[in-house]
C-alpha cells in the first residue's frame, strides 16, 4: 500500500478504533442500568433445618383488596432489617470441572450442554430437593446415561448426561458444582398488626437472569447491621450485617412485588404506629421520607423526593426515588443493597417501598406502590376497621 493510500485510510481506521472502544462500554452500561437493592450472600447456616418450614404459597391468584378495604387498612411501617435463608427447587449450577480417571479426563456436564447458572430440576424423572439428591442419583447410576431436566433463562430444557468415573474418589461424578440454598438481607416494608404477616424487598429474590428463584421453604431470622459499603458510580454499595441466632418467622412467598411471610411475634424497634395507606392516585411528586436501619438497632428517617410516577406500573418500578438527605448521602452515597423494602412515607401515609438503585447514579432508584405489594400477597390481612 502506498503512503498516499495509507493517509486516505487513516481517518477511517481512527473512526473504527474509536467505535470499537466505545461500543462495548455502551452495551455494558445498558446491561447494568439498575440492580435490586437486596444484599445476597452465602453463610454457614445449616440449611437442613429449613426443610421443616411450610412449603411456600403460590405467587399468583390473590384476591385484590377493594379501594374501600385499602383505605381502611392500617399497617406498621417496617424499616427494620431481616434475613432470609431458603432452600430452592432443584439445584443451581455454580461451576464445573473435569473428572479424572487415571490419564483420562472427561467433562460430562459440558458434553451434556449444561452451563453455570442452569438449575437442574430432576434426574430420570425424580425431582431434586437437595444437592445430596443429585449426588446420590449419579453415584448410583453405575455410569448409565441420565435424563436431566433443567431451567435456563426461564425456559425448561431436557438433556442427557453420562457420568464419568473418578479414580481418585472411586465413584461416578458429573463434574458439576451445585448449591441448593441461598441467603440475604433486606428491609421490612410493613407488618400487619393483627396477623403479624409482613412484606419486604418490594421485588422478588431473583436469579442472575432476573427470573424468580423457585424457593421451596425459607426461614426469617434477625440481622445485626455492622457497617455499610458506600455506593459509587458503577459500583452498588451494600449494607453489611450478620444473622443473629434463632428464627423469628417463616418466609411464605417470593413474588415479583416482594417477599412475604409471618413473624412469630411483633418485632421491637418499629418506628411508628400503624399508618393508613397512600393509594397510587393520591401519591404526589415531591418530598417524602423512608425508614431504614444502617447502624445500631433502630430505623432512622431519611428525606427523599418522588418523581416520574407511572400509574400503570404493575410490579416494582412504579416511580423514581431520589435521596435528598445529606446524612444518608454521606453514609451510603444514596441507595445501597440491603435497603430494598425500606418503607416510603408521604404526608403520614404508607406509600410503598424502595426497590432498586441505578448503577451509575446511587442517589437514584425506584419504588413500588403499596397496592402492588398487597395485590401479590396471599397471606390473610387484618380485617379492616
Amino acid at each position: 500500500m502506498t503512503r498516499k493510500a495509507i493517509r486516505k485510510t487513516l481517518p477511517l481506521l481512527s473512526f473504527l478504533l474509536i467505535v470499537s472502544m466505545i461500543l462495548p462500554i455502551s452495551l455494558s452500561a445498558l446491561s447494568l442500568e439498575y440492580t435490586d437493592a437486596f444484599s445476597v450472600y452465602d453463610s454457614d447456616f445449616d440449611y437442613r433445618a429449613v426443610m421443616s418450614e411450610p412449603t411456600l404459597l403460590p405467587t399468583s391468584g390473590a384476591r385484590a383488596l377493594s379501594k374501600a378495604e385499602l383505605r381502611s387498612l392500617k399497617l406498621y411501617p417496617g424499616g427494620i432489617p431481616f434475613g432470609v435463608k431458603f432452600m430452592t427447587d432443584g439445584v443451581l449450577i455454580v461451576g464445573s470441572a473435569e473428572v479424572i480417571n487415571g490419564f483420562k479426563k472427561e467433562n460430562p456436564s459440558s458434553a451434556a450442554g449444561l452451563m453455570t447458572g442452569d438449575r437442574i430440576l430432576s434426574v430420570n424423572g425424580k425431582a431434586l430437593r437437595s444437592a445430596e439428591d443429585l449426588t446420590r442419583s449419579v453415584e448410583m447410576s453405575n455410569g448409565d446415561t441420565l435424563s436431566i431436566v433443567y431451567m435456563r433463562n426461564g425456559a425448561k430444557h431436557t438433556t442427557t448426561l453420562k457420568p464419568a468415573y473418578s479414580s481418585s474418589e472411586g465413584c461416578y461424578k458429573t463434574g458439576l458444582y451445585v448449591k441448593d440454598n441461598g441467603a440475604g438481607i433486606g428491609t421490612v416494608t410493613y407488618i400487619d398488626p393483627s396477623s403479624l404477616s409482613f412484606a419486604g424487598l418490594g421485588h422478588g429474590i431473583c436469579e442472575s437472569d432476573g427470573a424468580l428463584v423457585p424457593i421451596q421453604r425459607g426461614s426469617v431470622v434477625g440481622v445485626n447491621i455492622n457497617g455499610v459499603i458506600k455506593g459509587q458510580k458503577g459500583v452498588p454499595g451494600e449494607v453489611k450485617g450478620y444473622f443473629s441466632s434463632g428464627k423469628v418467622g417463616s418466609l411464605l412467598q417470593n413474588t415479583n412485588c416482594g417477599v412475604f411471610g409471618i413473624f412469630a411475634s411483633l418485632p421491637k424497634g418499629l418506628p411508628e404506629a400503624p399508618l393508613s395507606l397512600c393509594l397510587k392516585e393520591e401519591l404526589k411528586e415531591g418530598k417524602a421520607h423512608i425508614w431504614c436501619t444502617l447502624d445500631g438497632d433502630a430505623p432512622r428517617k431519611y428525606e427523599i423526593e418522588i418523581s416520574s410516577i407511572d400509574l400503570t406500573a404493575s410490579e416494582g418500578k412504579c416511580f423514581t426515588v431520589k435521596v435528598k438527605d445529606p446524612s444518608l448521602l454521606e453514609k451510603t452515597g444514596g441507595i445501597v443493597q440491603g435497603m430494598s423494602g425500606s418503607p416510603i412515607i408521604q404526608n403520614g401515609k404508607l406509600v410503598g417501598a424502595v426497590t432498586h438503585v441505578l448503577i451509575n447514579d446511587p442517589t437514584t432508584g425506584y419504588g413500588i406502590f403499596i397496592e402492588n405489594m398487597l395485590s401479590a400477597a396471599q397471606i390473610p390481612m387484618a380485617k379492616a376497621s
